[in-house]
């Protein structure tokens, strides 16, 4: 499991969330409690939720998939993903990580 801040402006809004899930996965998203649920491609179970004003992301990887091109196609999904539901590239929230392990 993972979590990532949220950019100034981008609210944590489970709903937007939803919206930005369903832009960039193909299939459907089921939402219990607060949870955002599916699955794509070399993923066979992504969830995400909100909470404290961070979003949390579990995934896990399909290891059935061994196709070069569907890894790297899931990998850029889920890239695109964080970067539109948290506001930051792939680089600032490996800052914002390095930040947050020095902090503890």
């Amino acid at each position: 499991m993972q979590q990532y801040k949220l950019k100034r402006g981008f609210k944590p809004d489970i709903d937007r969330i939803y919206s930005v899930m369903a832009e960039c996965f193909s299939g459907e998203i089921s939402k219990s409690e607060g949870v955002l649920e599916t699955s794509y491609g070399a993923m066979s179970e992504i969830k995400v939720w909100i909470e404290k004003k961070m979003l949390y992301v579990d995934t896990v990887s399909d290891k059935t998939v061994t196709d070069d091109g569907t890894a790297l196609q899931t990998n850029k999904a889920f890239r695109d993903f964080l970067y539109k539901a948290t506001g930051y590239t792939a680089k600032e929230r490996v800052k914002n990580a390095k930040k947050e392990v020095g902090e503890e």
